[in-house]
This record gives structure tokens, sequence and C-alpha cells, in this order.
């Protein structure tokens, strides 16, 4: 099992949010920016504002899960960052909801391989 690489620096994430392109779906939102390296590369961040931490841990593994299935179909090269809608209630998090928003937004983003 690899283990997913992931953006750690403030500098890292201001870098995607600042030059990358940006996709909104119901739950969560994908800035995605082109990394010319052969590995896709996400950084996960949830509000302190929104929720306590174990609501925001809950809502970071219920995003990591729902890539995880995704990365076997994705192109590889890009930087990509996960923002939860801070408008939403923490507590409305689903699964499915946010596996839905994925595929919508990875498709439009064009990372998605077609099978």
């Amino acid at each position: 099992m690899r283990k997913i690489k992931t953006l750690k620096k403030n500098y890292e994430f201001k870098n995607v949010l600042s030059k990358g392109k940006f996709y909104i779906g119901k739950q969560v939102s994908i800035y995605v920016l082109e990394n010319h390296k052969n590995v896709n590369v996400i950084g996960i961040a949830v509000s302190i504002k929104s929720c306590g931490a174990v609501l925001r841990n809950h809502i970071k593994r219920l995003i990591r899960e729902n890539y995880r299935l995704l990365k076997d179909n994705l192109k590889q090269g890009y930087d990509i960052v996960f923002l939860w809608n801070k408008k939403l209630q923490p507590k409305d998090a689903n699964f499915h909801i946010i596996k839905n928003d994925l595929e919508k937004m990875l498709k439009k983003a064009d990372l998605l391989n077609n099978e």
C-alpha cells in the first residue's frame, strides 16, 4: 500500500490556491495546479472556525478515503487541494456526497481517466 503524497508547507498551499484552477462542489471545492512531476500531491484544508478537531479530522478522513478510491483513475503530475465548504455544518459531511462531488469536479478538471 503506497502512501499518499501530501502538501505540508503553507507556501505550497498558497501556491496552489493562488495559481491553480478551482472547481466548486456541494461540500468540497478543489484547486488544481500542474506540478511537472510524475505523482499527484494532495492537500486537505478544513477551517478551524467551522468545527472542533474531532469533526475536522473526520472530514479529512472522508476526503482522503474518497481520494484513495479514485487515485488509480487519475492523471498524474498535479497538486490538488481539497477545501471543505465552511458554510455547511460538519455534521452534514456525507461519504457519498463527497464522492459524487470529487468525481464531478475531477471530470470537469479533466483529471479523471475515462474507463
